[in-house]
Formats: structure tokens, C-alpha cells, sequence
């Protein structure tokens, strides 16, 4: 018997699922979806409908989803840079928001209520945020983008939407050192082992699936240990660190509960007496 599909890439329910899946499972209804942007700085994605349920990712601010369903305050959605699937409050969803002009190319700003760093501030962004600019100003030599929203951002802390700021992931990677451990976080103010991975590379225009076994099944290709080099990963059951150098990794991980950097050898050690000894390493 052939497996079902993966639910966190695949979306079906026992009354609707996407269109892609037609023929493959069966269900009453089938929909295309209807394309809407995030609003909120960062919002959880959950297996359910339910505010006490555990995120599986997090999306951010201007980043585009398909609303499969709405009900009692939830939408059903489907990410289009990775795929997942899951669920988050409607009102973190608007359906008429312009498409992004700039992304925030810094671990962490703010937008403020003025184009003036004296003015308060409206809310913070993370990295990989997209958003939508309608002007620009300059105060006291610092030049501000205005959003669509009314708010203001530093334009130093933004570059051109799908710009690549790099061509070195790790190097967008190490900005988030100190950064806490987030289970399912995917941002500057809290990030996992996987998330931090796929937003780094997301950065230099590369895309990485979101989920550790999902990158150790398919991104790049295996090597062999005596191989590793700065940018390489390497991957143990429910876990992946990123290659800084030859002898040490970058990882977000629970035993600091932050971004941290140790010797690959010494995490080795740490983490084998407690789990097992790495399943794989590849090359993005």
C-alpha cells in the first residue's frame, strides 16, 4: 500500500483538498485556492486549527500563501515558497495587499510610525520580510522607505525584493548568533535548527526545503564526512547544523536554546550519548 501523501506539503482534508491532488486522494470538493499576503510581522502555522496546537513554521510579514478554506476565525492555507500547509488566524491574511517591492536584508529592524528613528515604533520585522514601498524620505541623513501601511523603514536595512545580498549563506547565517531557539520559528526573534537554514538560504536565492528531514532526503547532495567545508550540512535524526569551517558547525539547537557555534566533534559527543551519531551530511 502506497504511503499517503506528506500532510505538511500536500493539502486534503476529509471534505476538500487542493486541486494538484486530484486523483491522487480522494475527497468531495477540490479547490485552487485564492492568493493573499501576510500582514502580521510573523505568524505561526499550525496543524490545526487551535490556538493551543504547537507551530510547525512560522511566515512572515508580506509573504504569500492560497487560502483553501476559512472557518471560525482560521484559514486554511498553502505557502508558495516551500509548500507547507497548515493554519493561521484570518485576520493575519489580506487579500488585497500589493505586491513587494523591498525585503528586509538585516536579522532584525523596525517600521516606525514617522520617517524619523525619534518617532515610535510600529512593530519589528525580521528578515525576509517583504514589503511594499510607495516613497522615500530623508531625516537628519538617514534615508526611510514608506510602506504602503503608512509606516516608515531604514532603506539601509532593506534591498530590492528577490535580490540575492550574498552569495554566502552561512555568512547570513552567523548574523543570527545569540538568536534564541524557537521549536517551528523561522525568524529573527526565534528560529529552529531547519528554519534557520532554508531563511539564510532564501536570502542568497536559494530555496531549502523548510523541515530537517526534509532537507536530508533532497537538498544537495550526500558527502562524505572526510569532505566537509564551510557550507556544507550535517544532519542527525530531527536535527541539522550548518558548516562554518572544516571543524565547526552553526546551528540553532535546545541545548543553548540559541543560535550557537561548537565543535563539530565535541557535537558529536554531546549529542550521541543522549540520541545517536549523525545520519548523514550533504552539500546544498
Amino acid at each position: 500500500m502506497n504511503a499517503p501523501p506528506d500532510r505538511r506539503l500536500n493539502a486534503y482534508r476529509a471534505d476538500l483538498a487542493e486541486e494538484a491532488l486530484r486523483g491522487t486522494v480522494d475527497a468531495p470538493r477540490y479547490t485552487m485556492g485564492t492568493p493573499a499576503r501576510v500582514t502580521l510581522p510573523v505568524i505561526g502555522l499550525r496543524p490545526r486549527p487551535d490556538a493551543a496546537a504547537g507551530i510547525d513554521t512560522e511566515l512572515l510579514y508580506g509573504e504569500t500563501v492560497r487560502v483553501l478554506d476559512r472557518a471560525g476565525g482560521w484559514a486554511w492555507v498553502k505557502a508558495d515558497f516551500d509548500g507547507y500547509v497548515g493554519y493561521l488566524p484570518e485576520t493575519a491574511l489580506s487579500e488585497r495587499a500589493p505586491a513587494p517591492t523591498h525585503v528586509i536584508a538585516t536579522p532584525r529592524t523596525f517600521a516606525y510610525t514617522g520617517a524619523d528613528l525619534r518617532t515610535p515604533a510600529a512593530f519589528a520585522l525580521s528578515l525576509g520580510s517583504r514589503l511594499t514601498v510607495f516613497g522615500e524620505s530623508e531625516t537628519r541623513g538617514t534615508r526611510y522607505l514608506t510602506l504602503e501601511s503608512g509606516q516608515s523603514v531604514v532603506a539601509g536595512h532593506c534591498a530590492p525584493v528577490d535580490h540575492p545580498i550574498g552569495d554566502d549563506y552561512v555568512a547570513i547565517a552567523e548574523r543570527f548568533l545569540e538568536t534564541p531557539y524557537l521549536w517551528g520559528g523561522r525568524s529573527g526573534f526565534g528560529i529552529d535548527c531547519s528554519g534557520l537554514v532554508q531563511l539564510a538560504m532564501m536570502m542568497v536565492g536559494r530555496r531549502a526545503p523548510r523541515d530537517s528531514d526534509m532537507q536530508a532526503a533532497g537538498l544537495g547532495t550526500p558527502i562524505g564526512r572526510d569532505e566537509l567545508v564551510r557550507g556544507d550540512l550535517v544532519f542527525w535524526k530531527g536535527h541539522v547544523a550548518i558548516m562554518q569551517d572544516e571543524k565547526t558547525i552553526l546551528h540553532a539547537n535546545g541545548h543553548t536554546m540559541s543560535v550557537a557555534h561548537e565543535g563539530l566533534e565535541e557535537a558529536i559527543t554531546r549529542i550521541g550519548w543522549l540520541y545517536q551519531q549523525p545520519t548523514g551530511y550533504r552539500r546544498p
